[in-house]
């Protein structure tokens, strides 16, 4: 296997690995032995197992982002009800991987700890959608905001208690906090919305 080894076989085998072990756990010799290679192959595609868990987290998030992306780019949707209709998604998503891959969330809450870079694209990326959906509220006078970037991050920060990983525990187990979420996206879209709507 080792002359058709790239970065998506490691990827996937590394995902499989943390899902089984935890990031706690998982080692890059780990990765390398279910691969049939040594690790020094792996380090040759990625410097280090920050660097592995690092680029095995983009691509976990990738998928939401993407979904996140079609909702905030659908010129269909007013953009107040696509406002919601995104926050909606990026809650039930974060509390759909939270429980369903529960192994590779806690991977992103270390890289969150870590302060990782990861986080931080993550977030650029919620904001830009964000502020996408409120300038072309802006652009149809549906959204009242003085400047769509600072009101991106507010709204982040805002709703952080629905897709920040330190509260994983509360979306499996708390049992209003569907309600809880229902209550704060109906804040911030009657917020933005000219006319509060």
């Amino acid at each position: 296997m080792g002359g058709a080894l790239d970065r998506q076989a490691i990827l996937a085998a590394t995902e499989t690995a943390l899902r089984r072990h935890g990031p706690d756990k998982t080692t890059v010799v780990d990765v390398a032995r279910s691969l049939g290679v040594s690790h020094g192959s792996v380090y040759r595609h990625f410097p280090s197992k920050t660097a592995l868990r690092e680029a095995v987290t983009r691509r976990w998030l990738e998928s939401t982002h993407q979904e996140l992306a079609v909702i905030a780019a659908d010129p269909a949707v007013p953009p107040p009800e696509r406002l919601r209709s995104w926050l909606t998604c990026l809650f039930s998503t974060s509390r759909e991987q939270a429980t369903r891959d529960p192994q590779l969330h806690a991977t992103y809450w270390a890289l969150v700890t870590e302060q990782s870079d990861v986080r931080d694209e993550h977030v650029a990326d919620l904001t830009r959608q964000i502020r996408g959906i409120l300038a072309a509220g802006v652009g149809d006078g549906s959204i009242a905001v003085a400047d769509p970037a600072v009101t991106a991050r507010a709204i982040v920060h805002a709703t952080a208690r629905f897709h920040h990983p330190a509260h994983a525990h509360a979306w499996r187990t708390r049992p209003t906090i569907a309600a809880e979420f229902d209550d704060v996206a109906a804040i911030v879209v009657r917020a933005v919305t000219r006319g509060g709507r």
